[in-house]
């Protein structure tokens, strides 16, 4: 079968079976090719420009590009939107980040793909809850609820590892929700300073 796979009808199966992001496994199984196959053609792909690698055993199609939010969910798991980027995303922060941040159980990594910075911060397994799968565009992803992206930021913020921003809007938030956030981290100085947000408007 190799030998008859060419660019445009890999590159038409490939979208008709929705495998915009994939291993060289999903590539064997969804051509039926033998391991040594799918990766030369993996190899060779990549380099005339058919596919995009995105790391060591991910790829996506370069002419079809996921979206960076999609990538960012696959790119490193489990892991969800946090943090700048999501907070940029709700309005709450003012400005974009240039890095698309996530939240993971795993450890702190950052990774560059096609000039783009993917950073993921490592959470405590018991505060890795309260994002929700969002549809846009027809395209999904995993991202930090409003209440969420705050409380991931802030507790980095008490930690010395994020600079608070004092243009932070929160008027839109959920103050109950903010609470249990924080209180799954299990930080007296992250509770303190919710309630120094919520009262003063700035942390």
């Amino acid at each position: 079968m190799y030998t008859l796979m060419k660019p445009l009808s890999t590159r038409e199966e490939l979208i008709k079976k929705k495998l915009y992001i994939f291993t060289p496994y999903d590539f064997e199984r969804a051509f039926s090719l033998p391991k040594h196959k799918a990766k030369y053609f993996l190899e060779k792909e990549s380099d005339s420009g058919l596919f995009l690698r995105l790391k060591k055993g991910l790829y996506s199609l370069k002419t079809d590009l996921p979206s960076e939010k999609e990538i960012a969910n696959r790119l490193y798991q489990p892991s969800y939107i946090s943090f700048e980027y999501a907070l940029a995303y709700y309005n709450i922060l003012p400005e974009m980040p240039y890095s698309i941040t996530s939240a993971t159980t795993k450890v702190t990594r950052t990774f560059t793909v096609a000039n783009k910075a993917f950073s993921y911060s490592t959470i405590k397994k018991e505060a890795y809850t309260g994002y929700v799968l969002i549809k846009q565009n027809g395209k999904s992803f995993l991202m930090a609820e409003p209440e969420k992206a705050l409380v991931d930021y802030l507790y980095f913020v008490v930690l010395g590892k994020k600079t608070k921003n004092d243009r932070l809007n929160i008027s839109s938030l959920n103050k109950e929700k903010l609470f249990e956030y924080a209180s799954l981290y299990g930080r007296d100085k992250l509770i303190k300073l919710v309630k120094k947000l919520l009262v003063h408007g700035k942390a």
